[in-house]
């Protein structure tokens, strides 16, 4: 096991994100091996079976899933913590961070960045225009019309920012560059509290990082976030070529 956290998987992957804001808020140095899934080698297929991302490695355990990761962070750092204390808060952060990977994942991710990101620089395919427009006008609509109902008019779910803050917010970051925003006169709550949430400082410092990586071809992308200070990983479990499979982002 390697003596530093290190996490595998890309910048721009809402998961990923989730796991590194985490990081951040708790101040646990790390290093990322910030491949695409699709250009996992075997090794990352061993490491993570259904090959997603991300993967946690450090001198304890592996770990191939984001909740999963995040409870386990929050556990061996417990400050400041990650979940509000108490049964029923706990279960209800717990609850909107799965209907974040979850619900918000297929939407999002599959239906919508999938389509327009994914599809093009990846397998050089064109979007699915019908996934497109129902994802647009049915899906992410019923999804903010969720959200609106449950998020506060002011702060963060259950005072100090935590993991269901952070999953929730991810995901906007994806529809964004996607081409997406939130109607913030339809959906006034959701559009504020996503506001908030990314201007973290958390996610804040992940930007630039971001925003490299969308203007940067694949292969290049470890050379360009190590010239831009990243915290590049000395190993990659990463490949030239892409290739299909049990794949999620």
């Amino acid at each position: 096991m390697p003596a530093v956290t290190t996490i595998i998987g890309s910048y721009l992957s809402p998961y990923v994100r989730k796991v590194l804001v985490c990081l951040e808020i708790k101040g646990v140095p790390y290093e990322i091996d910030p491949i695409v899934p699709f250009y996992g080698n075997d090794e990352f297929a061993h490491i993570s079976p259904v090959r997603r991302i991300p993967v946690l490695m450090d001198d304890a355990i592996t770990l191939a899933d984001s909740s999963v990761i995040c409870e386990y962070l929050d556990e061996r750092y417990p400050e400041p913590a990650l979940f509000p204390r108490g049964p029923k808060l706990r279960a209800r952060a717990r609850w909107l961070e799965e209907f974040a990977d979850t619900r918000m994942g297929e939407v999002f991710i599959w239906h919508l960045f999938n389509q327009l990101v994914i599809r093009r620089f990846v397998w050089g395919e064109t979007p699915d225009e019908q996934v497109l427009k129902k994802a647009r006008e049915e899906e992410i609509p019923q999804v903010l019309d969720y959200l609106e109902g449950e998020l506060p008019p002011e702060g963060f779910l259950f005072g100090a920012i935590c993991a269901a803050d952070i999953a929730l917010a991810a995901f906007f970051r994806n529809a964004a560059f996607a081409r997406y925003s939130i109607d913030a006169a339809r959906w006034p709550k959701t559009a504020a509290f996503v506001s908030r949430v990314l201007d973290h400082p958390g996610f804040a410092r992940l930007r630039p990082f971001e925003e490299l990586l969308l203007r940067t071809p694949i292969a290049n992308h470890r050379e360009a976030l190590k010239a831009a200070g990243a915290p590049i990983s000395a190993d990659t479990f990463g490949t030239a070529a892409p290739r299909r499979g049990l794949l999620t982002i």
